[in-house]
């Protein structure tokens, strides 16, 4: 989904980041909107090159792109000042202690863009803004399903409307495991491979248990039984039973589920009356720790099933030619 940021809620949001003042904003922070990340210094465009500009990003003036401005005003050369500004420039952020021209600050407010200044050096105001804007860019989505963090691995329980999914991740809870969300998560892709789930609006304890109602997991199990986010690794994918469908026994056969590009390991559970989900998902857990620490049981069972095989193979040849 696209997402957009006016500059007056980006400032509302990282000012106590990063000490954030107010030098110029007679309410044009309002209208200036962002509509992707990145922190950008405008050094060549001051001087006139234009291409290749990224004029929609923020731009960051630091002490050599102050003193060349000052020094340009000093001269009255500032004629590539007044292209630059007619661009579509989000805000100036000033970096440092250093006074810019009042000319330039005057240009800026006839071209109604915001200035803003702060102390904090280049490393964490660049830090803070980048991870701030990458945050709030970040690709996501909403999934219908429950987010458990069990064992350490965040494991997102999918499934059609009303197939047990509340019910398993409230077992999973009663046994120590922790709840993310529940009904629907928002999925945010954080780098090329990475997707943090976390609740699909402002975090909720709450619940809902079909027959029973509205349960809060804070208010009953402690604030050790929930959390804010957590890395989504590994779907279960719960399904009717259906016993014309050959499911998988031996787990060799990697199924994976793509969720905003990054691929994730699928097992899918066929769910019939007496069969434990909750063991099973704490089992998935501990089978993905050791998978990722180079063990594979199903690839090691089938090692085990061909050496034994070959051995009767052998000894049905021996037996065969034995004529005593």
């Amino acid at each position: 989904m696209n997402r957009s940021l006016t500059i007056q809620q980006f400032y509302k949001s990282i000012r106590g980041r990063i000490n954030l003042k107010i030098i110029a904003d007679n309410g044009f922070s309002e209208n200036k909107v962002l509509t992707s990340s990145g922190l950008n210094k405008p050094g060549l465009a001051l001087s006139g090159y234009f291409k290749d500009f990224v004029s929609k990003s923020l731009q960051l003036l630091t002490n050599a792109e102050i003193s060349f401005i000052n020094d340009q005003f000093k001269s009255g050369n500032t004629k590539n000042f007044e292209k630059l500004c007619k661009l579509p420039i989000p805000a100036f952020i000033i970096q440092g202690k250093k006074s810019v021209s009042e000319q330039f600050i005057d240009l800026c407010i006839s071209n109604s863009i915001p200035v803003y200044r702060t102390t904090k050096t280049f490393s964490k105001l660049y830090y803070e803004v980048s991870n701030y804007l990458d945050d709030f860019f970040a690709p996501s989505t909403q999934i219908h399903g429950s987010l458990v963090d069990v064992h350490g691995t965040g494991l997102l329980i999918m499934g059609r409307s009303s197939i047990g999914k509340s019910e398993i991740a409230l077992d999973l809870v009663e046994r120590g495991h922790r709840l993310v969300a529940d009904d629907v998560v928002t999925i945010q892709k954080k780098n090329e491979n990475v997707l943090i789930g976390k609740s699909g609006g402002e975090y909720t304890p709450f619940m809902e248990i079909r027959g029973l109602g509205i349960l809060n997991v804070k208010e009953m199990f402690g604030t050790r039984a929930i959390r804010m986010q957590k890395r989504v690794e590994l779907v279960i994918q719960l399904d009717d039973w259906k016993k014309e469908i050959e499911y998988e026994r031996l787990g060799i056969e990697d199924d994976n589920i793509k969720i905003l590009g990054v691929e994730l390991p699928r097992v899918k559970l066929p769910i019939f009356p007496g069969k434990n989900i909750t063991v099973i998902a704490e089992a998935i857990a501990l089978n993905l720790h050791l998978k990722v620490y180079g063990y594979n049981a199903g690839a090691e069972f089938n090692k085990i099933l061909l050496k034994k095989m070959k051995k009767q193979q052998k000894l049905s040849r021996y037996l065969s030619k034995d004529y005593e």
